[in-house]
């Protein structure tokens, strides 16, 4: 048996491929073969409420509570891209909403599990913006829009974005190694998995005297990534459409 974990899928209307793939692969023995399924994050390219009447919101509803009705538990956590989406929407999904900075122990192994975006603190200007859309104030003036205005708002919030990253140093962007650092320490753990960086790999150092690990799951623009962690360990792998 394992645990899997995605993040990063952004999916959209405008890759209708990868929207076909994650209904495909959760579909799958694997997923339904597992003890547990995790999301860790900006599942789809912009999150709008849990009101968005779209045919996308709908179809991914019907496929993560497949898993969950197989038996299947299937973990939520919000990234920067989906944090408006609420226990409304995770009920008719089947999805059981976790923390950022939430520790489950994997066979054994306690692991801290992040979006990762807050570990990316050289990115001065991006947790300014991350700290004032996160207050509840915030989020509940946009919920008070009309969905199309919410449309028209999440387009320019992702060209800001696109024109943000294609100014900043793709160093500054990456996590920050003291804070991944202070993560573990105050988690307690020696394994940290997360996403938002879109860098996979698996990173095997010394922290404080002991061998620890930190994981980075790919994104599903191009094809997708799975993290299958078991009693053995991890491993890293890459889906094609």
């Amino acid at each position: 048996m394992a645990r899997l974990f995605i993040a990063d899928l952004h999916l959209d209307d405008s890759r209708p491929h990868i929207t076909d793939l994650f209904e495909r692969y959760l579909a799958g023995d694997e997923v339904r073969r597992a003890d547990a399924l995790y999301i860790l994050g900006d599942l789809v390219e912009a999150w709008i409420g849990d009101d968005d009447d779209a045919q996308l919101p709908a179809r991914i509803a019907r496929a993560t509570r497949a898993v969950r009705e197989s038996g299947v538990p299937v973990y939520f956590m919000s990234g920067n891209r989906d944090f408006l989406l609420g226990q409304d929407y995770a009920e008719r999904a089947g999805l059981s909403l976790l923390e950022d900075g939430t520790v489950h122990d994997l066979y054994g192994r306690s692991t801290l599990l992040m979006h990762g975006d807050t570990l990316c603190t050289d990115d001065v200007a991006y947790q300014a913006v991350r700290r004032q859309v996160r207050t509840p104030q915030w989020k509940a003036n946009i919920l008070a829009m009309p969905l199309e205005a919410r449309r028209a708002f999440a387009a320019k919030a992702r060209a800001d974005s696109r024109a943000h990253t294609g100014k900043t140093m793709e160093s500054i962007m990456d996590v920050n190694a003291d804070a991944v650092a202070q993560a573990m320490r105050g988690a307690g753990v020696t394994r940290l998995i997360h996403g938002h960086t879109h860098r996979p790999a698996i990173h095997d150092f010394s922290l404080d005297g002991h061998e620890v690990q930190r994981i980075v799951l790919g994104d599903w623009y191009e094809q997708g990534s799975v993290l299958r962690v078991d009693a053995d360990g991890a491993t890293l792998r890459g889906l094609s459409p």
